[in-house]
């Protein structure tokens, strides 16, 4: 390694804004935490059921099963409202 410094090296500036506001959606919300949960539950299960072999296939297979219907609870409650900006959310002031 070389401990010259190299020449004519300016500082680099960032001029756009870096902010994560909450108009970016990223899916805090009551159906995607949801979603996510049962998802990782799945997972869990479909992991302990491979690394058993082919004795716990069934297991697998419920793990991905517990995983599908994850997805599709979150895309229920995003319906229903629960999603991000959905009507459930909604402050009423009360």
């Amino acid at each position: 390694m070389s401990n010259k410094t190299v020449a004519n090296s300016q500082p680099v500036s960032v001029t756009e804004d870096l902010s994560h506001s909450p108009e970016l959606g990223h899916g805090n919300s009551p159906a995607a935490w949801t979603c996510v949960s049962v998802m990782l539950v799945g997972a869990l299960v479909a992991c302990v059921a491979f690394v058993l072999g082919p004795a716990a296939t069934i297991a697998f297979i419920i793990g991905v099963v517990i995983m599908v219907l994850g997805l599709a609870l979150g895309v229920v409650m995003k319906a229903m409202g629960y999603g991000v900006g959905g009507s459930k959310l909604n402050n009423s002031g009360h």
